[in-house]
């Protein structure tokens, strides 16, 4: 493997972080404290092609790699969590499934709005009672001639109540039974689809996260993605790359409350110098730096993989479990370097020690992913 950055890679980490202490830093901890999710900002990252990074030219989007997806997102995670999690959400969930489950027609249709970021996408899959047990879900599609009938709520769905389309995973079969998941395409004008409670969240607060409500919500069987009870294992498949998405969310993160602690280390004086100087700080230094290298090699390694078709269920779960964990590890660290200060909004690693903890949880908990890993390395 080639651990150098591509000249592309180059241009866009540049492009992306001019363009992050533009338009999001100045404003950031506005809208974490108002908990606003910045619409324009997004049309805006639409026309950079930062909505569309892995969709195809054919279909209006960039056309890029998972290399460089991993470039985009942990660069704006750097400045920002929210945004970083939203740009993430957004490129590997609604718009990935569409992208590879969609017919062509259904990519014709939603792909080019989503990709220049005209629409926003959500995506539904868990639940209030069935968050890693998703065979149990109570939202159902009942099938009526050439409808389906949807009833019933998803939780924690980024972007549920500003998300011009969402993609939908319904209950089609018996509970817990084989094969008993279906995937819909969902426009916001649906009569009978309309978003519920916003979440009050720790962090990500910028990100916005709200319940789905579905009340005899009727759409024609054109908006089903592929086979009736194929849903799961294509949210299976999704999620693969949503790891490896969560995995450079968590990576930026670090990275930023890394680089806060090198610089205020190097500043901050004690006893007539600077605590870099302390061995104390400067360990806690060299761990985090050593924590984000181990990283950054298992989400390429999974990036990788996920770009040559090579089944990667178990790297990209190790990317986004370590990588997860040593982001809330590095951020805690930061907090304490910073001392006192780090403590209070006006330096911001309390921003990065909030929002890290998600990453431990979204997409798949922790323990999930290593039960994802452990399954695999035992069943060989």
């Amino acid at each position: 493997m080639d651990f150098n950055f591509t000249e592309t890679q180059t241009q866009i980490a540049e492009m992306v972080r001019d363009f992050a202490n533009k338009h999001i830093r100045p404003s950031m901890m506005e809208w974490d404290e108002s908990q606003t999710f910045p619409v324009e900002l997004f049309h805006k990252m639409g026309e950079l092609g930062l909505m569309g990074v892995l969709v195809p030219a054919e279909y209006g989007g960039s056309g890029l790699s998972y290399f460089e997806y991993v470039t985009v997102i942990s660069e704006i995670a750097k400045v920002c969590g929210s945004i970083g999690l939203s740009v993430a959400a957004h490129n590997s969930l609604c718009t990935g499934h569409i992208l590879y489950f969609g017919s062509e027609e259904q990519k014709k249709k939603y792909l080019p709005k989503l990709a220049s970021g005209e629409w926003i996408g959500a995506w539904g899959l868990t639940e209030a009672n069935t968050g890693s047990d998703a065979g149990n879900m109570r939202c159902t599609a009942t099938r009526d001639g050439d409808d389906w009938i949807l009833n019933g709520t998803k939780n924690w769905i980024t972007h549920g109540k500003t998300g011009s389309v969402a993609v939908v995973l319904a209950r089609t079969g018996e509970p817990r039974a084989k094969n008993n998941v279906t995937a819909f395409i969902v426009e916001r004008s649906t009569p009978g689809f309309s978003a519920g409670k916003k979440e009050n969240k720790l962090g990500m607060r910028a990100s916005e996260t709200t319940e789905l409500v579905f009340d005899n919500c009727r759409i024609s069987d054109t908006q089903r993605m592929g086979e009736i009870g194929d849903g799961f294992k294509q949210a299976m498949k999704v999620l693969d790359g949503g790891r490896i998405s969560i995995a450079a969310l968590s990576l930026g993160i670090a990275k930023g409350a890394y680089e806060a602690s090198v610089k205020y280390a190097k500043e901050r004086q004690q006893f007539d110098q600077p605590i870099a100087n302390f061995q104390a700080i400067a360990f806690k230094l060299a761990d985090m730096a050593t924590k984000i290298e181990g990283a950054e090699l298992l989400i390429y390694q999974a990036a990788d993989m996920k770009n040559r078709g090579v089944k990667m269920t178990k790297e990209s779960a190790m990317a986004k479990y370590y990588a997860s964990e040593i982001s809330v590890q590095i951020a805690t660290d930061a907090v304490q370097v910073f001392g006192g200060y780090g403590y209070t909004k006006d330096f911001p690693v309390e921003k990065y020690y909030r929002d890290s903890k998600l990453c431990t949880i979204g997409e798949g908990t922790s323990e999930i992913q290593k039960l994802v890993i452990s399954r695999d390395i035992l069943s060989q």
